[in-house]
């Protein structure tokens, strides 16, 4: 797929979600350079955001299987995995769990047990579900969409770090402006509903083939070297700012690279360039990262703590 035409078919993917999705555009567009670098994400905000509404409609415009698994506090591995069944032939066989889609939705992941999330691991990282000993492969389109809200609400356990540092990005959702949330509003009345996807006016853009052509074409843009020591050297910073308890790790930086590549070829060029990653750098790192507790009791966000880490990174010039 040449660079314009590639280029052509991811905007038309983000365009489709911000027509439906209303005013969150920032949150889209990270969402669709992680599908493009084949990465996982992590949607925060409180509830009524269009989260959901978000993984629904790509789903729709990428016209593949959608699967939501509601996260509750005893939702059981199995219960996403699938189990092996005795039948009346005294033979095993395996019953595939709703994981076996092209894009699960893990709805409020933060309010099930830690055995709950770590079942989601192995499927994140390779692609596979390991039950009784036979590996099952998922779906080569398999991406993990996870909700979480606000760490401060109630009858939530964190994400252990090993599980976070799986999610490309963390994209957030805000409330929207006035004016959007009163658009809105306007869509309901003219017969738009959120639990009926036939009515959200969404024509599919590509499908899977399509997706895997766009991900390949992501993946022959042009990355210099002084980019690859850029991405480097703000990760490297991440593990020594007083600011932060916890810093990145080399996997960050792969993340980093792979969503440059990605913003890259939205804007329609075959190469990185130093904004690429800095503008992603908060949305890559804020989840692999802790503040400090005491900045943290000051308001200090990760946002800001990246952010002044980024102002001190020297960028590569041309």
């Amino acid at each position: 797929m040449g660079g314009t035409a590639a280029a052509g078919d991811a905007r038309r993917i983000v365009d489709a979600l911000n027509r439906v999705v209303l005013g969150q555009e920032a949150a889209t567009r990270v969402v669709v350079i992680a599908l493009l670098a084949r990465g996982h994400v992590l949607l925060e905000g409180v509830p009524g955001t269009a989260k959901t509404l978000l993984a629904r409609t790509l789903a729709l415009a990428l016209n593949v299987k959608f699967q939501r698994i509601q996260f509750t506090p005893d939702l059981m591995p199995a219960d996403i995995t699938g189990v092996s069944l005795l039948s009346g032939t005294q033979e095993f066989t395996f019953r595939p769990g709703p994981i076996f889609a092209d894009l699960v939705l893990a709805d409020e992941i933060n309010r099930a047990p830690a055995k709950t999330q770590a079942a989601l691991l192995e499927a994140m990282q390779e692609r596979t579900v390991t039950i009784d000993g036979v590996s099952h492969p998922l779906s080569s389109v398999f991406t993990v969409f996870a909700t979480q809200n606000p760490i401060e609400f109630e009858g939530t356990y964190p994400l252990p770090e090993a599980e976070l540092d799986r999610f490309t990005v963390k994209a957030l959702f805000g409330y929207p402006a006035a004016g959007v949330e009163q658009g809105i509003l306007t869509r309901y009345v003219e017969g738009f509903e959120a639990d009926r996807p036939a009515t959200y006016g969404v024509s599919q853009v590509t499908d899977a083939g399509g997706l895997e052509a766009l991900r390949l074409a992501t993946e022959a843009i042009r990355v210099e070297s002084q980019i690859t020591a850029y991405i480097t050297a703000i990760v490297r910073a991440t593990r020594e700012a007083a600011s932060l308890t916890l810093g990145a790790s080399p996997r960050a930086g792969v993340s980093l690279l792979k969503a440059s590549r990605a913003a890259a070829l939205l804007d329609g060029r075959d190469f990185v360039v130093p904004d690429d990653v800095k503008g992603l750098a908060p949305s890559v790192l804020r989840h692999r990262v802790n503040v400090a507790p005491e900045l943290e009791l000051e308001g200090v966000s990760a946002d800001a703590a990246l952010k002044a880490i980024l102002d001190k990174t020297e960028v590569p010039t041309a």
